[in-house]
């Protein structure tokens, strides 16, 4: 491609059907909405109840909005999941892995009852569901893998070895996916978000000590807004990002530099 060759529309995911793990709550909102406002229609698989108000918002950009009751965690979910996708509209052209708990101890009290679902959910599903859609991006030589990483993917992770460890797990499985996908015009990255404003986050927003060391140690001096990793996300599915691939780009204000 010359540089003559590039065009604004290589930002457009019209036609494009993309599953959203958990992509009616949360941050999942943002990845879903973000998307749908480029242009895509959006599969929502999650084990949260259905939202019309939200449904409704996907809706209002042009594109549909599919949301189907699912653990991913169990087996054959992610094969039923990716299948209903491809048969609701059409195809799956992109996968946002999103769903994902931090449950939380101290070291002494962190056991397997903590670990192992962390595990299944923030890991082996992403793994699974990967591995279904690739079944379709390799024969159509396309396709987008978005990993909802974290800045504990390069961090290590007081309160939750598992989440630290599983997050490290997802940036692994990222460029992994990327060294044998790349030959098929597939490409996998992940997005590592700083601390954003988000109800899971609130408890530390309203912890003065706590609030104060964030802001403190993030260069631009503020909290991350959620729409702030839209725009990310729009990239990454998009044809303007085809030559990225294998990368964990951190959304963070510039946390991990200071």
């Amino acid at each position: 491609m010359e540089i003559t060759d590039f065009k604004m529309d290589y930002f457009s995911l019209k036609g494009k059907n993309a599953i959203v793990t958990g992509g009616n709550t949360g941050l999942g909102q943002a990845f879903s909405l973000a998307l749908a406002k480029a242009g895509a229609n959006i599969f929502m698989p999650s084990i949260m109840p259905d939202d019309a108000q939200f449904n409704k918002l996907i809706e209002n950009e042009g594109g549909k909005a599919v949301y189907m009751s699912a653990d991913i965690t169990k087996d054959g979910i992610p094969k039923k999941i990716v299948e209903e996708c491809v048969s609701t509209l059409g195809s799956v052209d992109i996968l946002v892995n999103c769903a994902g708990i931090c449950l939380i101890a101290d070291v002494l009290n962190f056991t397997r009852k903590e670990w192992d679902p962390m595990v299944s959910i923030n890991l082996t599903a992403a793994f699974e569901m990967s591995a279904e859609v690739t079944k379709f991006f390799i024969p159509q030589k396309s396709g987008k893998i978005i990993n909802i990483c974290s800045l504990f993917s390069f961090l290590g992770g007081q309160w939750s070895p598992a989440y630290a460890a599983t997050k490290h797990g997802l940036a692994g499985l990222t460029k992994a996916y990327c060294d044998e996908l790349a030959q098929y015009n597939v490409q996998v990255n992940g997005i590592a978000p700083g601390y954003f404003k988000t109800k899971v986050a609130q408890a530390s927003i309203d912890n003065p000590e706590r609030n104060k060391w964030i802001v403190d140690h993030t260069p631009e001096g503020r909290w991350g807004d959620v729409a702030d990793l839209m725009g990310t996300t729009v990239f990454l599915a998009s044809q303007a990002s085809h030559f990225v691939n294998g990368h964990i780009l951190a959304v963070d204000g510039g946390f991990l530099t200071r």
